[in-house]
């Protein structure tokens, strides 16, 4: 296999929210990915990661897109939707078109595009059913985009009934823990026709409970409400965790 360069574009998914390691940094299944990707064929991978957690799907494009391409990937992933389809008028064509943006510009620069779903959080939240007709939506229209591109690597999450399951979850019910995360990442390896550990399919967890009733409100939706009111993002001031190509490679198992 060539050389690989992968970019990851997108928001808190690609980020990595969730997966918190012991010295505070946020891990995610994008750098597992790479983690993995350099395990499997036995080389180097330069990775980066310009996903910023909170962002909308067009800022993502109008923000990340140019850089990421600009370093000349070989691969890139995009995700995004999930913060557009948590306001209160979601346009899910318009939505869908910033797929379409960035296959387009990928196929102008020769990249292989690796086209995520994000997984589905709609058991666990408020106004689930919402999010649960929305996010079906958004994968057709996506999807319809995509249509005959046997290219496009495809890694859908969405339909995952399992990885639904509290479980793979973290207190916040938004976002996947370490045991969500690491199963995405198989499932994109497994896409890219690699071989993904086994263990990162089912990892084990032993997390405790996260908040219920009032407090899950106090401690979650409260905060999210007060940022929605005052027009600010959780990404607000942050910068992507690697905007440069850094090296990654093989090594033993990347769950750590």
């Amino acid at each position: 296999m060539a050389h690989v360069r992968y970019v990851a574009i997108g928001d808190s998914f690609s980020e990595g929210v969730g997966d918190d390691l012991p010295d505070g940094r946020q891990r995610g299944w994008a750098d597992l990915v790479a983690q993995g990707w350099a395990n499997a064929t036995g080389s180097r991978v330069e990775y980066a990661n310009l996903a910023i957690r909170g962002k909308l799907i067009w800022p993502i494009v109008a923000e990340q897109l140019e850089p990421a391409l600009a370093l000349r990937p070989t691969h890139l992933s995009f995700n995004g939707g999930g913060n557009d389809m948590l306001r209160p008028r979601a346009d899910i064509e318009h939505i869908a078109d910033a797929f379409t943006r960035v296959l387009q510009r990928c196929d102008e620069e020769g990249v292989t595009l690796i086209l995520l779903s994000g997984a589905n959080p709609s058991p666990h939240l408020p106004l689930g059913g919402l999010i649960q007709r929305r996010g079906d939506a958004l994968s057709r229209a996506v999807l319809r985009r995509a249509e005959g591109r046997d290219d496009v690597v495809r890694a859908l999450n969405w339909p995952d009934g399992e990885l639904s399951t509290a479980p793979f979850w973290s207190h916040d019910r938004l976002h996947m823990n370490a045991r969500g995360h690491h199963r995405v990442a198989a499932r994109v390896l497994d896409a890219l026709g690699l071989a993904a550990p086994e263990d990162w399919w089912q990892l084990r967890w032993d997390a405790a409970s996260g908040p219920r009733g009032w407090r899950y409100y106090r401690e979650h939706v409260g905060p999210w409400l007060r940022r929605r009111l005052t027009g600010t993002s959780s990404g607000d001031g942050r910068e992507a965790k690697y905007a440069a190509w850094t090296p990654v490679d093989p090594s033993g198992p990347a769950a750590g």
